[in-house]
């Protein structure tokens, strides 16, 4: 089932909590905070999405932020999604590496 659409009120700033997998971390140095800031930044402008506070944890994020239109938050995690995950960190696994809790 598909989930509900979010309700967008104009000029209301939101509180945007950010956390890794499973409250992983996801800095590890002080480059990597560096790199999510840039990248936050130019999200942001470019989608129209006004960060007036922001907080980075070793584990999550919070974003205090006043999008200007109905699109501008979502696209402007969307942008930051795409730009972080690809951050390599260790061995990846395989699916056959962990076979998990639900193969037969």
């Amino acid at each position: 089932m598909a989930r509900l659409g979010r309700y967008f009120l104009p000029d209301q700033p939101l509180h945007v909590i950010q956390r890794g997998n499973n409250r992983q971390p996801i800095f590890f140095c002080e480059g990597d905070y560096l790199r999510l800031h840039g990248w936050l930044a130019e999200a942001a402008a470019a989608h129209d999405c006004a960060v007036h506070a922001y907080v980075l944890m070793t584990n999550h994020l919070h974003l205090l932020v006043t999008p200007g239109n109905q699109k501008s938050l979502p696209c402007t995690m969307q942008a930051l999604g795409r730009r972080a995950a690809p951050l390599p960190r260790g061995r990846r696994r395989k699916p056959s590496d962990d076979p998990g809790p639900n193969l037969l």
